[in-house]
């Protein structure tokens, strides 16, 4: 793998919950619990067996072999108007928008960067992953430059809507080699289905822990964001309905740019 990113935006803003996340925020709120939960299901190796226990023990190991961010992984933004929001502080430094560099230190993950971010107020309300891969060593399609547009990758999107997508250079009719990258998408949509809260409810009543975190992967997963609780930057403005702070661009530039979900598609080339 390149790189891997996930993306959870939202179009809207706090609302009524001023209060809540200024003691709080995104990095807490949304990062730490949601997301480092997709993480480790996309990173942890197979379990031993069906049982939810053996989901557990790779989780856990995923969140021990991440490495404590510091203050150069970290992008907090703001969305402007938020301190003019009910029990808001006037000077909050109270982070809407929070982007990620994250490295797990395992034989599969060694050296591939994972970049994660969240906020209020975004284009759209969508989440997704993309995982893009590594090119061949060679060079197969004349056109194939990095300048191009992306490698290969499989994309999934969780809401607001299921798909799953595969995309890959195909061979354009005639002699020359050359390609245009083409998009395999799979959406599904099933009427009636369970909400996500709706869902974990029911697993709490039934004593399925499948969907709950374990102690000691919580705790290893709040020691990666300890060390940026407190020592980060000061939050970025962004503007709303946009994609957030520049400064989010920047961090994931080495690997290439953002993929922004765009969640009303039900087809895509």
């Amino acid at each position: 793998m390149a790189s891997v990113q996930i993306t959870l935006s939202e179009n809207f803003g706090v609302g009524k919950r001023g209060a809540f996340y200024e003691t709080a925020g995104c990095l807490r709120d949304v990062i730490e619990n949601h997301l480092f939960q997709i993480v480790a299901l996309l990173a942890m190796e197979p379990p031993a067996d069906r049982d939810y226990g053996a989901v557990h023990n790779e989780k856990a190991k995923v969140f021990e072999a991440m490495r404590p961010l510091k203050s150069v992984d970290v992008v907090r933004g703001q969305y402007a108007g938020y301190r003019k929001e009910p029990d808001v502080a006037k000077n909050s430094d109270v982070e809407t928008f929070c982007a990620l560099r994250v490295f797990i230190d395992s034989w599969r993950w060694d050296g591939v960067p994972w970049y994660v971010r969240s906020g209020k107020y975004l284009a759209d309300t969508a989440t997704e992953i993309l995982v893009e891969l590594k090119p061949p060593p060679q060079r197969l399609f004349a056109d194939s430059a990095p300048s191009t547009g992306r490698a290969n990758y499989v994309r999934f999107r969780l809401s607001p809507n299921s798909a799953i997508a595969l995309a890959a250079r195909v061979k354009r009719a005639g002699k020359e080699f050359v390609g245009d990258q083409r998009e395999l998408y799979l959406f599904e949509e099933q009427q009636g289905e369970e909400t996500p809260y709706e869902r974990l409810l029911g697993d709490a009543m039934i004593g399925d822990g499948a969907l709950f975190t374990r102690e000691d992967a919580v705790e290893a997963a709040w020691a990666v964001v300890d060390p940026v609780l407190k020592h980060h930057h000061r939050v970025r403005p962004y503007k709303r309905h946009s994609w957030g702070p520049k400064q989010a661009d920047a961090l994931i530039a080495p690997e290439g740019s953002w993929h922004n979900p765009k969640p009303k598609e039900t087809s895509r080339e």
